[in-house]
């Protein structure tokens, strides 16, 4: 069994990846009820013998002990993970896992990664390859951040590359949380061009996931709630309420409920590497299969359902209308359509009581609406886990390359460009020694050039598969 370390980066990714091991927790503990440290549980978590003084206190088998999260947590602000060490998770996390500092980014890509970086490069490398000698056969480091603070955007780039040249053979995994146009970073456009340029050349697979996106999703289970519809019931003390127990109001951004969504989307993505079942895929297979080109490493992902049984109570959804779900544009985590795009690779990674007959039934009853590129007509990837996600009876993410990515970063293209055509609150910037104006320009092209790549596959779109250019083999 292999495991894998989760690198939590800034505000964001640190409740992010705070969610996401409460839910690993309460799913393990659901299906591990006899309390025994299993190969499931160490692809995530170490089992320690608090007793003993440094790393002897590892115990590779027998009864749970101390759980501890095979995590990094990082963030130039004690804030959030002070929260963290003092919640009901405190005893989760290791605390010679975490670096913090105190003055924070200031929403400034540069001082995350060019001021940071260099001033904690090495305490993070200690950090990660102490996290990698506790594994017997790492596979994968799953980073979390968001694109448009400082922080999330500049130190978690910056580590992208350390863990490049350190750990060359280990995937990188990265859940990227775009800002919406309405973010409250006025500088997040700069922050996510100069962030997209590192995650082109250092990520294996990239998952970006729309701040806009996931509040269109909770504003749709307020009004399911508030309509009665479907017999929707909302549970006290969960993720969509307030303290108060009344709902959140509209204009609030419930961040517990849509980092649950987050959190959901990652449990779902590990699921195969956790538990058995009947066509497992390792997380390898899913770079192997989804990325034909280095650059398109872009993953849109859309989750069903999409909300755990601890938030809302809805009746389950039939098996055919989940699959249905995942590629309709309601249940995707960017805000795009992908039944109008082009697909390159397909990923289905259901959990539950499903068959594989039940699969290629709906891979053939799909079909026909979804367009394939003419050299990947069959281009699905499927696994079925056994385990379902908690108070669930199945589940569905699907993972697509598809050119339906393109429009966001279009959108955060222009975004970019309305700023830097002024060249407003550039100084801020180029005030950080080792930061040019150069650094703009080679990050905007870089920018540039992925779209034009997805252009170009969309170029084909129109052109039938026989008459398509064909590679000449002399004979």
């Amino acid at each position: 069994m292999t495991q894998s370390v989760v690198v939590q980066v800034g505000q964001c990714g640190n409740q992010i990846g705070c969610c996401f091991w409460d839910l690993a927790l309460r799913e393990h503990a659901a299906v591990n009820q006899k309390g025994i440290y299993d190969e499931a549980i160490s692809s995530f978590f170490r089992n320690v013998d608090t007793r003993v003084v440094g790393d002897g206190g590892n115990i590779s088998k027998g009864k749970i002990c101390s759980l501890k999260a095979r995590a990094v947590l990082i963030d130039m602000e004690e804030g959030v993970v002070n929260e963290i060490l003092q919640g009901p998770l405190r005893d989760v996390f290791d605390s010679k896992q975490l670096i913090t500092d105190i003055s924070g980014s200031g929403n400034n890509w540069a001082v995350g990664h060019k001021v940071f970086g260099r001033l904690y490069q090495e305490q993070i490398l200690e950090k990660l390859r102490k996290s990698a000698e506790h594994c017997d056969c790492l596979q994968c480091f799953f980073i979390i951040h968001s694109m448009g603070g400082g922080t999330g955007s500049g130190l978690g780039t910056f580590l992208l590359k350390v863990l490049e040249d350190e750990f060359p053979e280990v995937y990188r995994f990265v859940t990227s949380i775009y800002p919406s146009g309405e973010d409250d970073v006025i500088t997040s456009p700069y922050n996510s061009i100069l962030a997209m340029k590192e995650l082109n050349e250092h990520a294996d697979c990239v998952l970006p996931i729309d701040n806009q996106s996931l509040f269109d999703i909770i504003s749709k289970i307020d009004l399911m709630v508030n309509s009665g519809k479907l017999g929707t019931t909302i549970k006290p003390k969960s993720l969509v309420t307030s303290s108060a127990g009344a709902l959140k109001k509209q204009h609030q951004k419930p961040f517990d409920a849509m980092n649950n969504i987050v959190a959901n989307l990652l449990l779902n993505l590990t699921s195969s590497a956790r538990f058995e079942g009947s066509l497992n895929m390792d997380l390898n297979e899913i770079s192997m299969n989804l990325v034909p080109f280095p650059q398109l490493h872009y993953l849109v992902s859309s989750l069903t359902p999409l909300y755990t049984l601890a938030d809302v109570n809805i009746p389950t959804r039939r098996l055919d209308q989940m699959f249905s779900d995942a590629f309709s544009k309601d249940h995707q985590l960017i805000r795009a359509d992908p039944k109008h795009s082009l697909y390159l690779a397909c990923a289905l990674m259901v959990r539950g009581n499903v068959q594989v007959s039940d699969l290629r039934r709906n891979i053939e009853r799909l079909k026909p609406s979804l367009q394939f590129i003419s050299w990947n007509q069959e281009g699905w990837k499927t696994s079925l886990c056994s385990v379902p996600p908690v108070g669930h009876s199945h589940s569905l993410l699907a993972l697509a390359n598809n050119t339906c990515v393109k429009p966001t970063f279009m959108e955060l293209r222009e975004r970019f460009m309305r700023l830097y055509k002024k060249k407003a609150h550039l100084h801020h910037y180029l005030q950080i020694e080792g930061m040019e104006e150069s650094c703009f320009m080679e990050a905007v092209s870089s920018l540039s050039a992925l779209i034009e790549e997805y252009n170009q596959l969309d170029a084909t779109r129109s052109m039938p598969v026989e008459d398509l250019p064909r590679l000449s083999v002399a004979m």
